[in-house]
């Protein structure tokens, strides 16, 4: 039936989608039973195939199993055969039975199927990246899955949405729900490559107030308290009081998409923008006192020093002294000059350090708690009339304004970082265990061509030269595979998240988070230098959207979408949301899911911020 087909074909399955669609049942049975073969030595098993990357996991990798085994004896045959009957009858007494074959309903096969493929998915994520006493699963969860707190779904409705067969779409309730901004959001489900929607989001408002217990002495205050009082009636002093009682309000969007788990992505959703906070609250009375640069050190001057004092200081020092050449009490020479950094720049490296900071708490907390996996993380922070957008993955966010497309994030993927990753397996030769080699080749060595001349590429380069091949590059490429099935050492696609502490090349002590960041892109984007109207837009998207619709795509169907709505319809976003989640996912026909033009639509997770940026203009 059509179920049955789309589980096989629309999902990211290493076993259901590459593999079992349209083979034999008996094939199904040699390939779902080769995870509990005892796997060769890795160099073997890599050289043995050049689609090993392929057969580690799903879009991303991450959670990833083992590469396919090359066929067993006969022994093992009949211990799989064995296997399968067994877990065949678990599975067919766990079962309910009945339903219908028809359209309307999903039959037995259809089920067995479905639990065959979220148990061989729970054994593939388990095995890259669990270790007793390490994040294993005897350890408590740090937060219970659940989605989006602002959809405001039940136990019950989180489970009808886990329908890898059905996909619905879940929208915020017209009724009751409403986010900041009328921000629309959309989310749907994978088509079976993991058990549980691994995307998460939060969306809040938040306020940045002063560090309790933090130093007095914010510098120039007293001269910025002159300058507003001085204004008729007291004005400026009593904004003054205002700010400081009520602080600076901070807007927060953001998407994590997680992998081989989504515990990594649930305690990021929860916790981060309460470490963005944190580091805010150290520099925000320097944010208030935005016309007055940011000190070099904090405290550095005296209280009473006023605006033309420090301003003398400054000019007097760039000739060396504070008073005439020779004049008795003469400071020493300064033979450097200071750099100028803005208040943006301020809120950048707070962004930079509440990254740094969620992934060190994870990797402190995952002794005590179980947090599975990794997520890649994409926020938006709107802050003093900017919005800062930082990106450590390969989600995506871009600006429609009067239909023009402006990109506000890079991805992140072993192919864009190459070189960053070259060189650091340059530099330190031991993270890749004597199992893999730097260098890039058009495709695998083969010994046969040991003393021949091949193409490579090296860190410090972006075209291509010829070298003569010697023992050692016949390892396996640190990067390998390209597009989507680029892989670092044959088990991860992106290269930049949080999270991962745990993740080792598969059947190996080799650890892969040395080349992993969690050091975010942050672009900025001033609302207050455009007048926007109601149907220029920021999208937010993970992976599942940019992989089958192109900017371009996006943004004519976001344009014809909202021209259709009024302006004045605060639900239109959310509905536009929907709009293209939809145009993602597709329709399931009878080779999958299908979207325009009979394209593979995305089997992923897929999640959509819709941000109108017309309320850019309130702020000034």
């Amino acid at each position: 039936g059509k179920e049955q087909r789309g589980v096989l074909h629309g999902g990211g399955s290493p076993f259901l989608a590459p593999r079992l669609g349209g083979c034999s049942w008996r094939r199904r049975r040699r390939l779902a039973a080769r995870p509990l073969h005892a796997a060769p030595p890795l160099r073997k098993r890599l050289r043995g195939s050049s689609a090993a990357p392929e057969a580690t996991g799903g879009d991303r990798g991450g959670g990833g199993g083992p590469a396919s085994p090359p066929g067993g004896c006969a022994s093992a045959g009949r211990r799989a055969s064995r296997w399968w009957r067994r877990r065949r009858r678990l599975l067919l007494v766990s079962c309910p039975r009945g339903g219908s074959r028809g359209r309307g309903g999903t039959n037995m096969l259809t089920r067995v199927k479905c639990a065959v493929a979220n148990f061989m998915g729970g054994i593939m994520a388990g095995n890259a990246s669990a270790e007793p006493g390490n994040g294993g699963v005897d350890l408590p969860l740090r937060f219970p899955y659940g989605r989006p707190e602002f959809l405001g779904l039940s136990a019950e409705e989180v489970g009808c949405s886990a329908d890898h067969i059905a996909r619905p779409i879940l929208i915020l309730n017209k009724e009751n729900r409403r986010l900041p901004w009328t921000t629309g959001y959309a989310e749907v489900i994978n088509a079976g490559k993991s058990t549980h929607n691994e995307d998460q989001a939060s969306c809040e408002v938040l306020t940045v107030k002063r560090k309790p217990g933090g130093s007095n002495s914010t510098p120039n205050k007293n001269s910025s308290v002159k300058r507003r009082s001085s204004l008729p009636n007291g004005e400026g002093l009593q904004l003054k009081e205002n700010s400081e009682s009520d602080g600076i309000t901070l807007h927060y969007w953001s998407l994590f998409d997680g992998h081989a788990g989504s515990g990594a992505a649930v305690v990021a959703s929860k916790l981060l923008q309460h470490r963005i906070v944190e580091q805010l609250q150290e520099i925000a009375d320097i944010l208030k006192n935005s016309a007055v640069p940011p000190p070099t050190c904090l405290g550095e001057e005296p209280e009473g020093m006023n605006a033309n004092s420090r301003t003398l200081t400054r000019a007097a020092s760039l000739r060396g002294n504070t008073g005439a050449p020779g004049s008795p009490g003469t400071p020493p020479t300064r033979f450097f000059t200071e750099k100028k950094i803005s208040h943006e720049c301020l809120i950048i490296g707070a962004i930079e350090t509440a990254f740094r900071e969620m992934d060190l708490q994870i990797e402190r907390e995952r002794t005590v708690y179980h947090i599975s996996g990794g997520c890649t993380a994409l926020i938006v922070v709107c802050l003093l009339g900017k919005l800062y957008v930082a990106n450590a993955g390969d989600s995506r966010a871009i600006i429609i304004r009067n239909g023009e497309v402006i990109p506000m994030s890079s991805e992140f993927t072993p192919e864009t970082e190459r070189q960053r990753l070259q060189y650091l397996a340059y530099m330190q030769p031991h993270l890749l265990g004597n199992e893999f080699t730097h260098l890039e080749f058009p495709r695998r060595v083969q010994r046969k061509e040991i003393g021949k001349r091949m193409l490579y590429r090296d860190f410090n380069m972006t075209g291509w030269a010829y070298k003569t091949i010697e023992e050692d590059d016949l390892k396996f490429p640190l990067i390998y595979g390209e597009g989507k099935k680029a892989r670092v050492m044959a088990t991860i696609g992106v290269t930049r998240g949080l999270g991962d502490h745990d993740l080792k090349v598969h059947d190996s002590n080799i650890y892969i988070k040395p080349f992993l960041s969690s050091s975010p892109e942050v672009r900025v984007y001033d609302l207050l230098q455009y007048e926007h109207g109601p149907d220029d837009v920021l999208i937010l998207a993970t992976d599942g959207l940019w992989d089958v619709l192109l900017n371009e795509e996006v943004a004519e169907a976001i344009t014809n979408f909202l021209s259709n709505y009024d302006p004045a319809d605060p639900h239109r976003y959310t509905l536009a949301a929907q709009d293209l989640v939809m145009r993602a996912r597709g329709v399931l026909k009878d080779r999958g899911w299908r979207i325009s033009n009979d394209r593979l639509g995305s089997g992923d997770d897929i999640s959509v911020y819709v941000i109108p940026l017309i309320h850019g203009n309130k702020l000034s």
